[in-house]
This record gives C-alpha cells, structure tokens and sequence, in this order.
C-alpha cells in the first residue's frame, strides 16, 4: 500500500519537473530570441518633441515648430548626442499650421456625417527642419514604438491612415521613398519640388500645394510682365531650390531674362555664407533679385541686408517666404518693402480664428509646444511670475489673452493643412463605407476599420473630390498635384508701421480666357525713393530709344548690348527694338529714324527756281536765234550773207531755234509720251544742225578749191552737194532712233534707289545703249566738222567760215566731253538740268561763234557788208 502511494507520488513529481523543464525550455528561448532580435537591431534615438492623440484611426503629421537644430561638433570618440531642436528658434507661424491638424481632426471627429463612429487620432512630430528628424518620424509612425525598429511594427494598435508633411522639398522625399515602399498615402501641404510629381519614384505622394514646376513659370511671366531683363537668383541648397532654379533658368531664358548671377544658400553653415551673398547682390548691377528658398534658410540673408544697409532690391518672393511671418518682422522693414511674389492661395477656415484664440497653456497640459508659443506671443518665461536674467523679460502669468485679431481671417499653409487630413478623411469615408467596395478588391473583402491595408486608402485618396470649406474644388490629378492657382502678393507698411503681404493679383492655371497672370499694377508699392508707384528697371543696359536697336556685346548675354542708331532707311518705334523695320518704298524715315515719313517727289518742275530758269533761257535763246534769221533774210542780198551760203545759214538757224525748244521737253513731269521723244528729239534736231554745220565746212572747201584751173571739184559745187550731206548724216541718226525706239523704248519710272529719301520722277532711257549711241554719233559728226574747219582755216577770209566754225565745234565738243562725267555723277533733277545746260550751252556756242559776228558786221558795220571790202580783203590775204 506504501509502496502504491510512493510510485504515485513519484509520477506526480516527475510530471510537474517535466512541465517545469518544459516551462523553463521555453522561457530560455524566448529570452534568447529576444536577445537575438535586440542584437540584430539598429542604434536609435528616443522619439522626444511630439504630441499624439489616441483613436480608431491614427493620422500622422510632421511640421517645422522649431526652425532650426542646435549643431553638434563630430569627434568620433565618444557617441554623439542625439538631436535636439534649437528652442530659441520657434516658430509660432507653423505651430498656426500644426494646430490647423488638430482643428480638421476635432471637426471631423464632431461631425456626425463624415467618419461616423470612428474616431480619428494622430501623430505629431516637430522636425526642426532637420532631414534626420523627418526620417525618425516616418520610422516611428510606421513602427509604433519608441525606439524604431525599420519594417517592423511592433503593436497591434489602431492603424495608420497616412500622414500629412513635410513642409520641406527634401525632407518630403526622404519620407516618399520610405512611405512609398509601403503605399502609405502622404500628403505634403508645403513641398513644391517638381522632382515629388514622378510616380514612379513617389507612387503614394500627394500634395495640397502646386508643383514648383508651375510656380516657376510664373515667376518667370511675372520678371516678364514688369519689363525686367536683368535678375539675380537666391536659391536654398536644398531640393526645393535646386529644382526650382533649374525650371526658372530656363523659363526665364525662354522669356528673354538674363540671369546676372545665382547664389546658393549653403544651409549646412551657421551663417549659411549670408555675408558673401550679400556682397555679390552688392556688386551687381541688377535691381531685382528672385529668391527661391524657405523663410528659415532665407532670413539669415535678410539679416545680413540689415547689418549691411542694402536697401532698394526689389525681392520676387517664391511661395516658400513670400507671406512669411518670420520675415515681417518691422525690423527687416527696409530691405523687404516693396518684395512682389507668389504666395499660397488663401482662404477662409471657419472657426479656427476663434479656435486659436482659445488656446491655452492651462487647458491643455499635454502640448508642450502651446508653452513656448505663449512665451513667443507675449515675450515672457513661464518662471513663477519671476524676471529671468534680463529685467526687459516679465514672467508669463497665464493671464494674457490671444487677440483674434492677431490670426487673422485669410489663411494659406495652414488651409492647405486642414484640406489635407479633410482629403485622408474622405478617402477613409468612400473606404469604409463604400458599397462597390467588394468589387474592387481581390476576393470581394470589403475592408473594415481595423484590417484595411494602406494600398487600399491609396487608390481611394487617388481618387477623393470634395469642396473645402472656402468653396473651392480640391481633387489630384494622376501626378498627386491640386489644381494650380496663387495668390501674388506685394509687401507694403501698413497704418500701424508694419509690414504686411497686400493681395495684388493672382496666377490661376484654370482659367477660360488663356491668360493665368493678372496683375493690379495700381494697388503695388514699391522699394523706389522717388515714385512709388513706379516700376523700378532692372536692366544690363540703358535701354535703346526709339530710332535705335540693340547690338549684343560679344561674350556678354544677350540682355547686356549697345545701342546702334538704324541703318539708313529704316526705323524703330519702340523702346530696345531687335530689329529695324524698313520703310515701304515710297516713304522715308524722319530725321529722328523712329517713324515713316512720305517721300517728297522730285523732277525738274517748271515751278522750281532751277526749272523756270532754264525754260526761261531756253524760249529767250530760241527768240534770238528767230531774230537772227530775221535779220539775216532781211539782209540777205547783201555779200557777207550771201557769200556765206544763205540757204544753209538759214537751215542752220532754224535748226538751233529747234535746238533751243527741244530742252524745254526735259522740264516738266516726265510723262510717258514725254519720255518717248524727248532724246529722239534732241538727238535728232542735233544732228540736223551739226550736219548743217558739217556742209558748209565741205562748201567752203569745195568752193575755194574749185576755183583753181583744171580742179574736178567744180562740178560738186552746186547746192545740192550740201542738201545731200544733210540727209545722209541725218538718215544714220534716224536709223539708230528708230531701232531705239522700236526695241528699247524710254519709259516713266519712279527711282527709290539713287537719291535717299526722295522718289525722283524720270525717264528710263531704255537702253543706255543706244542713248551713248545717239550721243556718240553727235560727237562723231562734231569731231568731223571740226577737223574739216581746222584744216580749211587758211583759206582767204571774205568767203570764210571756217575759223567760225572751227571755234563753234571746239567750244560744242568742250561743252559735251565735260556734260559725260557731270551726267553720270549727278543724281535726281540736276541730271535732267545738266542735259538741259549742255543742250542751251552747245547751241551758243555755234550761235555766238557762227552768227553772231555776221549779224554785228551786217547792223552795226554796213561798210564792212561791201564787195570791195571783202574782195579786198580777200586780196590781201593772198
């Protein structure tokens, strides 16, 4: 019996040591798991500078409450001190922006339609604009936990719907590329790097706010729109600046702006390298300077501007700073009066004034940022009421009261927070409440609040459209960016002293009438001493007036050049022309060269000075050469008339009256017909007196020599020999008029080319040709009757023309040789004057040298008109 009880107490023990070994095993493995999980785990940083609020469904958010991070030196010797943000640098603009959260969060939470039942919690991180905070946040959103532990998430609590941030470009993409593994949808209210649009770096990225690649462009339209040529370029060494400057070089390029220099913002130094910005802003001659940065990398910049006096820089503001809290500061007053830029367009949130003003460091014990920013607003120390070091620094009593006014009505970041957790909260709505659901995903499982998966919240939020509060339309396109529309502000002193950003136009993608920048010029102040209201010139060059154009400079851009007066015969009208514009051919520019002026016509009128006296010589000339014939038919019996061939005289006579009425076909408008007979006539009424002139010299000769015994030249001493010498040398003339005429025909032209700024009315000869040709032959016939004079000159005197005629001929030739280079040089109206003088002068000649010296011994000496005087003379001579 003993013995029983013994074995069954034996088997009782060994069983409970079993379970005990087996309890025991069991523990030992989970320790050493959790010792292998613990040493295979990375070195982290506790989680500290948060606020979070429990709920069904967990929204996270990141924003830059402190501006900057307090700097650690690297010696490698010892573990280096966690981050900590720089407490002296908060900023009470984007706690505005955080609180924004927390109001959508709370609405949606009281609103009884949307998200009914299900209460929404966050997450919120300050990452002190630090890329290395932004990653611990998304670690620690994603994993839960205090220390993160990467693709691990270590509690099984409520789910994580998404997250809203990162106000900066470089953080935000750090945080896509981590989110984007996961599909855990993002929305950023204040990145606008254009890199964020590529989907298929970022696939779950959104944004509340436009691409940089818009906003570039129209900065770029708005340098346009002012005329400004000549800018300089700020940028943050950061992915917000670098891709924003890459867009507006080359919109701006595009546009015909020279960029005079770009500067970086090196945010990796204590003083970003501020003072060597500001001294190449200093040495520049551009008045105008495009800033693309954030407010915290940026004020550094504006602060060396104050301690080195730089004033009257006219600042184009990208939406990063443009309505920046920080930089209204009245003590940057001077350097950013007048700054026009984009900012973020604005909008009412109803209820969040008043919301803020409410807020109070004793109501809600859990924000710790509400205590720095009621020492921020009030400029006390939460110290028992005590001074702190400086007397100037009272001590925060938690009587003070937030005014609404000082929020304002007109919100920008912190609207596009707010419309960011509304579009998470829609998205969750149509998730988990949607009845097509079932059709959407695999296997028909409709999701439920605590096991949809975040690709599920994706495709949704991909896909929300809904109208915000202030009535607009928010929905994203397949690149994750709203609709495209921003506000343009320009920084003016208030009544108070203080600087504010004044609503002056807008740049509005969306509109219907194809122009998306409107401009109110009127309403915009600028940094300009003498006027205000005057838009400053940024130019590289003095601009160009009208009646000049600009000129590049080689090795200079193309906005630095040089002012060239127009060529002859063109003109600019406007300010920095490119290119002159040539007149039309019948005007001609003013003296100043900056508009046409109809071109004065020109000929040889009879109403100008030179016209009528040539017409009036002409028609007196003709009148003398008729009273010579007159006298010399009223005398004609007599033997110094007689002895010098009356007949021949008298159709020379009438030759020279033709001669002298022919020119009168030069003066006048040339028309058509005109231009037709003008020369022919010339050419031909020539010819008939130098061959009138030609047979008397051959008269003379034949008759002297007849006259001796035996001479065979007696028979060609009749009349007849001369009449024939006249038609032949007459009949050639006519010949080559006739092929003149017939083939090359003169014609009425109007000539542009020869004389600027006139149109000279003349006859085109048609062919220069046969007008040398007709030229020519007068002078063949003239050379001829000269030699033929001068040879005959020793004949006896009382029947002797010779020497007459040989002057005659000399003086003709002189007068015609001279007339070819005169002709030819002479341009409009004193072309035609010159044949005109040519003409009257030749005709002169042969009527002083020929005629006039009979008609003084025939009227003035009778005695001399005697036969006994010529014969005796004739005798003496021989």
């Amino acid at each position: 019996m003993v013995l029983c009880n013994m074995e069954v107490f034996y088997i009782f023990v060994s069983f409970i040591l079993s379970k005990v070994w087996i309890l025991c095993t069991l523990v030992i493995e989970v320790c050493a798991s959790f010792h292998s999980k613990i040493s295979c785990s990375l070195p982290g940083e506790s989680i500290r500078g948060y606020l979070s609020r429990p709920g069904d469904i967990i929204i996270g958010g990141t924003f830059p409450i402190h501006l900057d991070r307090l700097y650690y030196g690297f010696n490698f010797t010892s573990k280096p001190l966690e981050l900590q943000c720089q407490t002296s640098q908060f900023s009470p603009e984007y706690y505005q922006t955080m609180q924004a959260f927390v109001f959508a969060v709370d609405q949606i939470n009281a609103d009884l339609e949307l998200l009914p039942n299900i209460t929404l919690g966050f997450q919120i991180l300050d990452t002190c604009i630090s890329i290395r905070r932004a990653m611990l946040g998304v670690l620690w959103m994603l994993s839960e936990r205090q220390e993160t532990t990467p693709n691990f998430r270590c509690q099984e609590g409520a789910p994580l719907g998404g997250i809203v941030g990162e106000s900066g470009s470089t953080q935000s993409i750090l945080m896509a590329q981590i989110l984007g593994l996961y599909r855990y949808p993002q929305i950023s209210y204040f990145a606008t790097s254009s890199i964020l649009s590529n989907r298929n770096l970022f696939p779950s990225f959104f944004r509340t706010i436009p691409s940089d690649e818009l906003q570039m462009k129209g900065l770029a339209q708005l340098v346009s729109h002012f005329g400004w040529s000549w800018v300089g370029v700020v940028v943050s060494n950061d992915d917000y600046g670098q891709y924003g400057i890459q867009v507006v070089k080359q919109e701006l390029s595009s546009s015909g702006v020279c960029i005079a220099f770009i500067e970086k913002i090196l945010t990796g130094e204590t003083n970003k390298n501020a003072p060597d910005i500001v001294q190449v802003i200093k040495r520049s001659t551009a008045k105008v300077v495009v800033a693309i940065a954030s407010d915290p990398d940026f004020v550094m910049v504006v602060e060396e501007l104050v301690m080195q006096n730089l004033t009257g820089i006219i600042w184009v503001a990208s939406e990063g700073w443009a309505t920046s809290t920080l930089l209204s500061d009245k003590r940057f007053q001077k350097v950013l009066v007048g700054t026009i830029g984009f900012a973020i367009h604005g909008g009412k949130v109803p209820g969040f004034t008043t919301y803020l003003s409410g807020l109070h460091p004793l109501k809600d014990l859990n924000d710790s940022f509400l205590r720095e920013f009621w020492e921020k607003t009030f400029s006390c120390k939460w110290n028992s009421g005590q001074r702190i070091g400086n007397s100037s620094i009272q001590g925060c009593t938690g009587d003070e009261q937030l005014e609404a006014d000082a929020f304002g009505e007109n919100h920008r970041v912190s609207l596009n927070v707010y419309t960011a957790v509304y579009a998470i909260a829609w998205a969750l709505q149509h998730l988990l409440y949607d009845k097509l659901g079932t059709d959407l995903f695999h296997h028909g499982n409709c999701p439920s609040m605590s096991s949809f998966q975040p690709w599920q919240l994706f495709y949704y939020i991909k896909n929300v459209n809904f109208k915000t509060k202030d009535g607009r339309r928010l929905f994203f396109n397949s690149k994750g960016n709203p609709p495209a529309i921003y506000d343009i502000v320009n920084w003016q002193v208030n009544a108070k002293g203080a600087l504010e950003q004044v609503v002056v136009g807008s740049y509005d993608l969306n509109t219907t009438d194809g122009n998306p920048l409107k401009v109110d010029s009127a309403t915009i102040t600028w940094a300009n001493k003498e006027d205000g209201k005057k838009i400053p010139l940024s130019k590289c060059s003095p601009s160009c007036p009208s009646g000049y154009r600009m000129v590049a400079v080689p090795g200079k851009p193309p906005c630095c050049y040089e002012c060239a007066p127009c060529p002859q015969g063109q003109i600019s009208n406007q300010t920095d022309a490119v290119e002159c514009l040539p007149c039309s051919w019948d005007t001609w520019p003013n003296l100043h060269q900056d508009r046409c002026l109809p071109r004065p016509t020109e000929f040889l009128s009879y109403r100008d000075p030179l016209g009528y006296s040539l017409a009036a010589t002409a028609v007196f000339s003709s009148l003398i050469t008729l009273v010579i014939l007159g006298v010399f038919y009223f005398f004609k019996k007599t033997p110094i008339v007689r002895a010098n061939n009356y007949s021949l005289s008298c159709l020379l006579l009438l030759s020279l009256f033709l001669c002298f009425l022919c020119s009168l076909g030069f003066i006048g408008y040339p028309k058509p017909a005109q231009c037709l007979l003008r020369q022919v006539a010339f050419g031909m009424v020539f010819a008939l007196c130098i061959s009138c002139v030609l047979a008397k010299t051959i008269t003379v000769v034949i008759a002297f020599n007849a006259t001796k015994p035996g001479s065979r030249l007696r028979k060609w001493s009749g009349i007849k020999v001369s009449y024939c010498v006249i038609v032949f040398c007459v009949i050639i003339q006519i010949g080559i008029c006739t092929v003149w005429l017939l083939f090359y025909p003169p014609f009425s032209e109007l000539d542009n080319d020869n004389q600027q700024g006139v149109i000279i009315i003349n006859c085109n000869e048609g062919s220069p040709t046969a007008f040398w040709c007709m030229l020519g032959y007068l002078g063949l016939l003239a050379s001829i009757s000269f030699i033929v004079a001068f040879l005959a000159r020793r004949l006896p005197d009382s029947f002797n023309e010779a020497k007459l005629i040989t002057f005659s001929m000399l003086a003709f030739l002189s007068v015609w040789v001279s007339f070819i280079p005169a002709y030819l040089s002479a341009r409009g109206m004193y072309t035609v004057a010159m044949e005109v003088f040519a003409i009257l002068s030749s005709s002169w000649a042969m009527v002083v040298c020929i005629f006039v010296p009979k008609c003084f011994i025939v009227i003035f000496r009778p005695n001399k008109n005697a036969r006994e005087h010529l014969m005796s003379k004739g005798r003496s001579r021989k």
